[in-house]
């Protein structure tokens, strides 16, 4: 068994830290060490996924790209793991699942790992940090890495952006994909609609319909824009039919809505100078924003 030495970084700096910490430490016989890295080979049934892993979906195509280079070339970069809990010789991924499951179709009977200790939101978060920084993950799947650091480990959005060098937006706009339905996520996660598509379509009340049409036009991003907006106008005018709210009033609701990526309803008195407009939020984070935006303006 080959030892080496390595010191712990911090995750913001993501996986290529962590592979850079292993790949420049000199070998070392010394197997004392408080921090030391421990590389050797172990049996694929002795090595199990991350259950936590965001990454879902695996395309067999490009698995099998990878298990025809593992047959030639073998397995050039060790998977990152830990032990795995309440067993002796086991081991949990933390990073290489794609290298792992090609192995198997290679029929590769032993893999080099690099054994490391992490806590369960390490764990997590380097396997998010992996998929990320490799554009592996689809916006999906990238959403419920982000909720599910965010339901079971208390990070913030602004934590997160800070964590894993992404805007606060960013997440934000993908956390808001999840409340799509399933069938539209589904596009997402197939490649049919993009996440800008998705996006379009987060305030319509119809967003199954308008996304069908989408990848039945090959619409891009833009024209989706506009006829999410078109769509949102013309449910405004159906819902305030009795009302007859003034076409202007309607527009601006629309626009409103389109910016805030929230619902905006506008109730003006008729005659009078006053009203009311009324945001419609979703999550804490949404609240949150609204708040940050009119506190910015004061």
């Amino acid at each position: 068994m080959v030892e080496r030495k390595g010191k712990s970084r911090g995750l913001g700096r993501g996986l290529s830290s962590l592979m850079g910490d292993i790949n420049n430490d000199p070998i070392s016989s010394s197997a004392n060490s408080e921090n030391q890295t421990l590389e050797k080979l172990v049996p694929v049934e002795k090595i199990y996924p991350n259950p936590n892993q965001p990454r879902k979906t695996f395309q067999e195509e490009k698995l099998i790209e990878l298990a025809n280079s593992i047959k030639t070339k073998g397995v050039v970069q060790p998977l990152i793991v830990r032990k795995k809990q309440g067993t002796k010789e086991s081991f949990e991924i933390v990073a290489g699942e794609r290298r792992w499951r090609a192995a198997q179709r290679a029929q590769i009977h032993e893999l080099p790992v690099i054994v490391r200790e992490f806590t369960d939101t390490e764990v997590l978060e380097i396997a998010i940090i992996e998929n990320v920084q490799r554009a592996d993950l689809n916006p999906v799947e990238e959403a419920l890495g982000y909720k599910n650091l965010m339901d079971n480990f208390n990070h913030t959005q602004e934590g997160l952006s800070k964590e894993i060098g992404k805007s606060r937006s960013h997440i934000a706009n993908l956390l808001r994909l999840l409340n799509l339905p399933a069938e539209v996520q589904d596009f997402l996660i197939s490649g049919k609609l993009t996440a800008g598509h998705a996006r379009a379509l987060v305030t319509c009340d119809n967003p199954l319909a308008l996304a069908k049409q989408i990848i039945s036009q090959g619409l891009s991003v833009r024209d989706a824009e506009l006829l999410a907006k078109k769509e949102s106008l013309k449910e405004a005018k159906t819902k305030n039919k009795t009302n007859e709210k003034p076409a202007d009033t309607i527009i601006l609701e629309s626009d409103l809505s389109a910016a805030l990526k929230m619902k905006v309803s506008i109730n003006h008195e008729e005659g009078k100078e006053k009203g009311l407009l009324s945001i419609t939020y979703k999550t804490l984070d949404e609240l949150d924003r609204i708040c940050e935006k009119l506190l910015k303006s004061t």
